[in-house]
């Protein structure tokens, strides 16, 4: 799952890299911030011991999941991103949240 996550910041740092400049700091930065949020609290996860600080921190990667999921609508909206390309990013997010969301099932039984 972190390598999945990885790969996909990956894409998206390239999607966006392609945004309005006058957007750097704005819904590029977020987007950015959201797709690395998520494989990081995954790494974090590694390093927690307790089943509780497991899950908190899916959790919180799940969060970023969908926080990336309403960035990609608007870039979408906005015309930054094409209709193909948002259909298969928001793909692949849905599949990353699937893979969070079973975890954190498996954890908080």
């Amino acid at each position: 799952m972190a390598k999945k996550a990885h790969e996909f910041t990956l894409t998206i740092y390239a999607v966006v890299a392609t945004f309005p400049k006058e957007e750097t700091y704005n819904l590029t930065s977020q987007i950015k911030r959201s797709s690395s949020s998520i494989g990081t609290n995954i790494a974090e996860v590694c390093g927690r011991f307790t089943q509780k600080d497991f899950a908190n921190f899916l959790q919180i990667a799940l969060g970023s999941s969908l926080e990336l999921e309403y960035q990609l609508l608007l870039a979408k909206d906005l015309k930054f991103i094409q209709e193909e390309k948002y259909l298969e990013l928001e793909k692949e997010v849905g599949e990353i949240k699937a893979m969070l969301i079973s975890l954190i099932k498996k954890v908080r039984i």
